[in-house]
């Protein structure tokens, strides 16, 4: 079971950073906003955990403030005009598609300004349906009331072009509504299952699966080919058996870079202290949740987005070896 769930933690946080790498005035404070996914995801439940990690670090001398979001979308738009110190997570491939003027984001600029600060854990890409329903491959969904993930999100697209690779477009019966409502269609049977793209054990499967029998649907090695052939920055998946309640066996998947990001209005001191403290806090993080543990300083090189000027000053200081593309 998590430590820690989305239900017992506040949207809103007082960090303290750190005295000792930050100014000395004790009066100055530094505002920065965390925004990452719905509550109730594993993403969500990370940025209050570093919040959690910085507030033990205290000083006082930041202020972060944990935002609710609808996903790697919003956060990616947002960053294109928020002001100030905002650190956001998305896929990199989501970035490159913005910076390219790729759907959703035509038409759209600002996103040249974002920065990369550090690697977080990789998207499961997780597909659960009622134990009862019976089915137990990904192509038995054809003709099935199906949610593909939120609505407008990353997940949703994720998730449609997997049913296009594997030659289910338009025959899965989409059903368009909130993920955060997914869970009671599927114990109503309203739906025959759902998509979610979170870090596993994602809390939303960990409660529901507690109460509600499930499976999560395995893919065969050659519909996980297709996939990532398709998608050279997806990655192979294992969900370890006993991962969630009454799953007995190992669960393959695909799996999505992630990355923590910032803006160049991020001062360099304050993106040097919080990628600094990210890293020397990391075996901490995962001695509460196991998703930190399979993360490292080198994976940065996956994000494709130049490093903030306080990133780099700490990976050069650590001695990670950086692709050129991120200096």
């Amino acid at each position: 079971m998590l430590k820690k769930t989305a239900a017992a933690m506040a949207l809103s946080l007082g960090l303290a950073l750190g005295a000792g790498a930050l100014s000395s005035d004790a009066a100055a404070q530094t505002r920065v906003t965390l925004k990452s996914a719905k509550a109730g995801t594993s993403y969500y439940v990370m940025m209050v955990q570093l919040g959690e990690m910085m507030k033990a670090q205290s000083g006082g001398k930041i202020q972060a403030t944990v935002e609710e979001s609808q996903g790697s979308v919003q956060n990616v738009k947002e960053s294109a005009r928020r002001p100030g110190n905002f650190l956001f997570t998305t896929p990199p491939s989501l970035l490159a598609s913005a910076r390219d003027g790729k759907k959703p984001f035509e038409g759209e600029t600002g996103y040249d300004r974002v920065r990369t600060l550090f690697v977080m854990p990789f998207v499961t890409i997780h597909f659960a349906v009622q134990q009862d329903s019976g089915i137990t491959d990904v192509m038995q969904l054809e003709g099935k009331k199906f949610i593909a993930g939120g609505k407008g999100t990353f997940c949703e697209g994720r998730t449609r072009r997997i049913f296009e690779l594997l030659g289910l477009e338009g025959k899965v019966e989409a059903v368009d509504v909130e993920l955060s409502a997914a869970s009671n269609a599927m114990r109503n049977d309203k739906v025959a299952g759902f998509a979610t793209c979170s870090s596993h054990p994602t809390p939303q499967l960990v409660e529901l699966a507690t109460t509600n029998p499930l499976t999560v649907l395995s893919f065969t090695d050659a519909q996980r080919e297709s996939i990532l052939k398709a998608d050279p920055m997806s990655g192979p998946l294992t969900i370890a058996a006993g991962t969630y309640k009454g799953q007995d066996k190992p669960v393959n998947t695909v799996g999505v870079p992630v990355g923590a990001f910032a803006t160049t209005d991020m001062d360099d001191e304050t993106a040097y202290f919080i990628t600094k403290n990210f890293w020397q806090q990391r075996d901490a993080l995962a001695k509460e949740n196991p998703w930190w543990a399979g993360v490292s300083p080198e994976m940065v090189n996956q994000l494709g987005t130049k490093l903030h000027p306080g990133a780099l000053k700490f990976y050069k200081e650590a001695g990670v070896k950086l692709d050129a593309s991120l200096m």
